[in-house]
């Protein structure tokens, strides 16, 4: 049950996440007429996690049972958006109050998860690949059956099915076993500065944390800059939704490719040349060849981020005591959540440059990224 046991309990929390995101603004549109309470229901089930992450690594690394933390995490997560489902009869604050709630607990089954991933699945190298593909699966998953589900039914379905999901997950966690850390002490929040100087003081995980934290500015902005590109080219966005779809397929096949073969070379190496392929694939997408080339480059660009996500994963484990490797987990995911949502805002300010040159820029970001990962110690063994 290791591999499949894993996936089982980190995919439907994951995937759940992910199609909130697209859920909540199409319900907000349908029941209230108002796309903005959407947005800020979405900042409701996202924005606490980056504030929430330190305090929920510091709780697993100290649990007991840290499956149970997980499994209340994703009950509280069905909780939320099955309220949310039912806006309008339930008052607007009483929703946006379990939002937040669930964005708080939301570091339990997203970083938090992974931490444990080598005690389900012994092989570090092949465990971080299937993490990889948790996250890749519930990218694309989520928003996907959205679509679908919207697309003939009142988005309180929609919502209905993640909150499902998201049970089935807290369900699933108990087929898991979840070892606990069982180290550490003192107060919370020595541990949490402790942790936070670990994490940029320590040189090969500062620079595995700040290669893999600017690499999500890129992936962040593409989406805004694939819009754009289609504007540019064809005067509408109609092909900005194919693209996106392109680099997240490529992403998907990546993963499973890694997956049945992990790669055995040095991570560090892994990481490097995965980010500068993906910048440069990326950058190649703004060249104007045609509508089939630009789907192609960017779906290639896609599958070079499952290797560096299961290498960087890998990393990040291996550099993380044990007493404080679930905060540095959860820490390292909310800096890379929160650059996510930095590299849409930076390339919604620079969309008067045009798609083209936004592509450059998104794609230049990997390729700095890379650069970065020079700055890891040669002499530190993977």
């Amino acid at each position: 049950m290791g591999a499949l046991g894993y996936l089982a309990a980190s995919v439907p929390p994951r995937m759940a996440s992910a199609g909130a995101a697209v859920a909540l603004p199409i319900l907000a549109v349908q029941q209230l007429g108002d796309v903005a309470v959407g947005g800020l229901f979405v900042a409701a089930s996202l924005g606490p996690s980056v504030l929430a992450a330190p305090l929920v690594g510091t709780a697993l690394d100290r649990a007991a049972k840290p499956g149970l933390l997980v499994a209340g995490s994703g009950l509280l997560t069905a909780v939320a958006f099955a309220a949310a489902a039912f806006v309008g009869t339930i008052p607007l604050p009483v929703i946006f109050l379990l939002l937040v709630l669930a964005g708080a607990v939301s570091p339990f089954y997203m970083g938090g998860l992974s931490s444990f991933v080598v005690g389900a699945i012994p092989d570090g190298r092949r465990a971080f690949a299937y993490d990889a593909l948790s996250y890749n699966v519930s990218a694309v998953a989520g928003p996907a059956a959205v679509a679908v589900i919207a697309a003939f039914l009142p988005a309180q379905a929609a919502l209905g099915v993640l909150a499902v999901a998201a049970a089935l997950g807290a369900i699933a966690v108990r087929s898991v076993r979840l070892r606990p850390h069982g180290r550490g002490g003192g107060s919370p929040w020595q541990a949490i500065k402790s942790g936070l100087h670990r994490i940029f003081s320590h040189r090969p995980l500062a620079v595995v944390t700040a290669s893999s934290t600017l690499t999500q500015l890129g992936q962040g902005g593409l989406a805004i800059a694939a819009v754009a590109l289609s504007i540019e080219r064809i005067g509408s966005p109609g092909e900005g939704a194919a693209l996106v779809t392109s680099f997240a397929i490529g992403s998907l096949l990546g993963a499973l490719y890694e997956t049945a073969r992990p790669t055995r070379r040095r991570p560090q190496g892994v990481m490097m040349a995965g980010f500068l392929a993906t910048g440069v694939l990326t950058v190649a997408a703004a060249i104007n060849l045609g509508t089939v080339w630009t789907l192609v480059v960017l779906g290639l660009s896609g599958v070079f981020t499952a290797p560096t996500a299961a290498a960087m994963l890998f990393l990040r484990n291996k550099h993380s005591p044990v007493h404080m490797k679930s905060q540095i987990f959860t820490v390292s995911a909310g800096f890379r959540a929160s650059a996510s949502a930095g590299g849409a805002a930076l390339a919604a300010s620079v969309a008067g440059l045009g798609g083209a040159v936004m592509v450059v820029a998104m794609g230049a970001i990997w390729i700095v990224s890379a650069a970065v990962m020079i700055g890891y110690p040669k002499d530190v063994e993977p």
